[in-house]
């Protein structure tokens, strides 16, 4: 070895810093933004126990205190997305103090109604209040993963879909308790002290709005366009009849007029270009729909099918479905750090179909093993499809529309309710025979098949883990 071969001797080699810890994500955000996200699933399951005693005490009809449910989806349906394009803009603390302050007042309004109408009122109301608590949310979490680098933070996005889950199994549970304590009036009146949690944990946690940036306006007249759109078909959807036509013939008219406007304009409310480029996206929307004709039609059709074909009490029907809902949360729970998505919507649409496949053999002589059998499948397909949806949302859409990605997500996930409401309604015409379910289980299974063919065609998402995915 020569001279120049050999490296100079130097004093030692100086200390190299240890690298700066990732940041983690903000716990602090965790309560409220869970408990927000609860406020829409337990005021859509409450009102169902306080149907009969509001009803009473206006001299009320079923079809006439149907509107209470119906108002809550139609706004909310509405809101959720228009109300996430305002997160966008404005972010998410702002939103999700203002919606808040609406679920108060509509409990004040709710708590002293005077008419069905103002009650009616209050829950248009707290569709719209409720609408920005979703989308908020997934905002919030959006920033917080790019803020620590985190791809897809699995334990906040799972503990949101639990949250809604839970509050769907206990908010008729609550919402009698509360009639059993003070009347029907505080299935209203619970909202005032829920909302002032919501308020003061989010003033004092969520982190304030990024300068709003660039745009210039907010599209209005988008906004408009849709929300007439949709309500027209959505009032179509709600009561199927050729006398209705003429609103389907509205909807499709509204519908070009706004896509018109939105392809014209550079800040549109919803970049229908994007979506041109974004098919996997366009397929978890559809996804979500399917989905949730799936989850309604049996929670509205089984359930019924229960008191009046199978002949069990009400309780004693609350009771055989409570394992369906239990199911729901366990399986989201064990699964939700896993990051697989497209074996979650396998594995849970296989089994909403073999549960469909089993109401053909149910009757008024089954056992009650059997039927909670049936319902601890259902369960499955609403803990694994419901939040692999959302997981797939959170990957697939643009980080600044996330607010209106994710009400979209909740807009088709009511649209498939109001769908489920009406294949029941249209097969149990003369009540909710054995006959019905059948013929029930019949479209269910055809939902099902056709779910499981946009699965296995749909190869964006991978069975397995995405390599260097981090959870949180």
């Amino acid at each position: 070895m020569t001279a120049t071969d050999t490296p100079p001797q130097t004093s030692a080699p100086a200390e190299v810093p240890d690298a700066a810890p990732a940041p983690a994500f903000n716990r602090r955000l965790t309560v409220p933004l869970l408990l927000g996200a609860t406020l829409n699933p337990i005021n859509s399951s409450m009102i169902a126990i306080a149907l009969v005693p509001i009803g009473t005490a206006f001299g009320a009809s079923p079809a006439a205190t149907a509107w209470l449910v119906s108002a809550l989806y139609l706004a909310t349906a509405i809101g959720q997305p228009v109300i996430g394009r305002l997160v966008d803009r404005f972010g998410a603390r702002p939103l999700f103090l203002a919606g808040a302050g609406m679920v108060g007042i509509a409990g004040v309004i709710g708590a002293i109604a005077p008419s069905l109408g103002v009650l009616i009122v209050a829950r248009v109301l707290l569709g719209f209040g409720t609408s920005a608590q979703f989308p908020a949310a997934m905002h919030t979490v959006r920033g917080e993963a790019q803020r620590t680098g985190m791809k897809t933070p699995s334990g906040i996005l799972t503990a949101l879909s639990i949250s809604a889950q839970s509050t769907m199994v206990i908010g008729p549970t609550l919402g009698g308790a509360l009639i059993g304590v003070g009347g029907w009036r505080l299935v209203f009146a619970v909202n005032i002290p829920l909302a002032l949690v919501c308020i003061t944990l989010g003033a004092r946690r969520l982190p304030k709005s990024a300068p709003i940036g660039t745009e210039s306006r907010i599209d209005l007249v988008g906004m408009g366009l849709f929300a007439a759109m949709l309500t027209s078909l959505l009032l179509f959807l709600m009561d199927l009849s050729v006398g209705h036509l003429y609103l389907l013939v509205i909807a499709a008219a509204i519908a070009m007029a706004f896509a018109r406007v939105e392809l014209r304009i550079g800040e549109p409310f919803i970049d229908l270009r994007i979506f041109g480029g974004n098919t996997p996206l366009l397929i978890t929307y559809l996804r979500q729909t399917l989905t949730y004709i799936l989850t309604y039609c049996f929670i509205y059709g089984f359930t019924q099918w229960l008191e009046e074909g199978r002949g069990l009490s009400a309780s004693a029907a609350g009771l055989v479905v409570l394992p369906t809902s239990l199911t729901a949360i366990v399986v989201a729970w064990f699964t939700g750090r896993r990051n697989g998505i497209r074996s979650k919507l396998f594995v849970g649409t296989v089994s909403m179909i073999a549960a469909s496949t089993a109401l053909l053999a149910l009757n008024r002589g089954t056992a009650i093993w059997i039927l909670i059998a049936v319902g601890l499948l259902a369960g499955t397909t609403q803990g694994m499809n419901g939040l692999a949806n959302q997981n797939a949302l959170f990957r697939q859409a643009d980080a600044s529309r996330m607010g209106t990605a994710s009400g979209l997500l909740r807009t088709f996930q009511y649209l498939g309710a109001i769908l489920s409401s009406a294949a029941v309604a249209i097969v149990f015409r003369t009540g909710a025979s054995s006959g019905g379910l059948h013929s029930l289980a019949v479209v269910m299974i055809g939902c099902g098949l056709l779910l499981l063919a946009v699965v296995l065609v749909d190869r964006s998402q991978s069975l397995r883990t995405a390599q260097g995915e981090q959870n949180g």
